[in-house]
């Protein structure tokens, strides 16, 4: 029999660390949704931004490939971005038949200086704990960097 406590409960109890590590995963939402406001995109075209800011180019179909959409999505995705001045394709020199997708440097600049300060203000607080104690939250968030990549892949 489950306690008052435990009744409607989506997941067991867990350590205070992990629930707070849940409400970062929600907030990172929240503060997503204002970005992608600010750039006027939806959040799927702000996913491929995101990539294409951290990657510099990508082909239509790595893009695709990240967002777990179909190569004509993607298409779609792409002409958005190009229609909203955020990224240009550009010829693949690898492959004369494919092209690159760019992101645009004065869109890149906008996304960065949205996420620059919030960005500080993290490391700001890491910057408030000694060498030691850094080590150990370096390790802590290495292992839940982990775990994320163990179950990227749905169970079989």
């Amino acid at each position: 029999m489950q306690s008052g406590d435990e009744r409607g409960r989506v997941f067991p109890r867990v350590h205070e660390s992990t629930a707070l590590l849940r409400e970062i995963l929600t907030i990172s939402d929240e503060y997503e949704v204002v970005v992608a406001k600010e750039l006027d995109v939806n959040h799927t075209d702000l996913v491929a931004m995101q990539h294409l800011i951290s990657s510099g180019h990508l082909t239509p179909s790595d893009i695709a490939r990240r967002l777990g959409i179909t190569t004509a999505a993607v298409t779609v995705v792409v002409d958005r971005l190009v229609k909203a001045g955020h990224v240009r394709r550009e010829p693949n020199p690898s492959d004369r038949r494919g092209v690159l997708v760019v992101p645009d440097e004065g869109s890149t600049a906008k996304a960065r200086g949205l996420l620059a300060p919030m960005i500080m203000d993290i490391d700001s607080v890491a910057q408030e704990f000694d060498e030691g104690e850094r080590e150990v939250i370096v390790r802590y968030l290495q292992g839940v960097v982990s775990s994320y990549r163990e179950h990227l892949q749905p169970p079989r």
